[in-house]
């Protein structure tokens, strides 16, 4: 039987600074959105600020936590890998939104154009059969999603770099698993609202043209499921932050 320990692997700093992450992204990002635009748009650049400061804090309570005392206990000659303490299942899911993500980015910025007021990889300019011309936004192209891409690949960095250093610095077992979903969890956030923010966004988009025929009925069939996934996965991630496991002992 497996009984819950009193003491959570957490420490009061760990939470707090994992609270202050959430808190000052959810401000900041807030004030981004607004500076670069007061309208839906400015939330493709609030996601990532928020996400990146959900990682910080993350980490930063990581690297802040002082290091297990006590009698040094010898290990086998196997190296600690990463992939022992990541969840396997919830990291290839993450694995495969993020490259859903890029996916979705590149081949929105190669089919956007110029809005209105000339700012590049910003709208959808379709051409209907008719020989009208619809443009409509905003369209997650290299505007908005060139910052999505950044902060991705910062953070996947950072985040490997912090998982590899639990994996090999001392500690149990189950602080170096606790540690690590966390983090990982802190990545996907990353990678989940960021994901849900530009499929909702283009799928808006094509649902406005009407005239866009089978390929905007194919690009919404798949935005769709993609956006549900990603809307089941932010919350997981988030609590996931907010809440650190309690020790198991078997």
């Amino acid at each position: 039987m497996r009984v819950l320990d009193a003491v959570p692997t957490g420490s009061a700093a760990d939470r707090y600074l994992r609270w202050a992450g959430l808190l000052v992204g959810a401000v900041a990002g807030r004030a981004v959105g607004h500076a670069v635009d007061d309208g839906e748009a400015g939330v493709l650049y609030a996601i990532p600020v928020f996400g990146l400061c959900a990682v910080a804090g993350v980490l930063a309570a990581d690297v802040l936590t002082a290091r297990p005392h006590g009698p040094v206990r010898t290990a086998g000659l196997a190296p600690r890998r990463v992939r022992d303490y990541v969840p396997p299942r919830v990291t290839l899911l993450l694995v495969v939104e993020a490259a859903a993500l890029v996916v979705l980015l590149v081949v929105a910025a190669v089919l956007a154009s110029a809005d209105d007021a000339g700012r590049a990889g910003s709208s959808l300019t379709v051409t209907c059969p008719d020989g009208s011309t619809v443009r409509t936004g905003p369209w997650p192209g290299l505007f908005y999603g060139l910052p999505i891409l950044a902060s991705l690949a910062v953070s996947t960095a950072v985040c490997m770099w912090s998982l590899t250093r639990i994996a090999r610095r001392p500690g149990d077992e189950a602080t170096r698993r606790n540690r690590a979903l966390a983090i990982v969890a802190a990545w996907g956030l990353l990678v989940s609202a960021p994901l849900l923010g530009a499929a909702s966004t283009a799928s808006g988009v094509l649902l406005d043209i009407t005239c866009d025929g089978t390929i905007g009925r194919i690009g919404n069939w798949a935005l769709w499921p993609t956006a549900l996934i990603a809307l089941v996965t932010v919350p997981w991630c988030l609590f996931t932050v907010i809440s650190p496991k309690a020790r198991r002992h078997p």
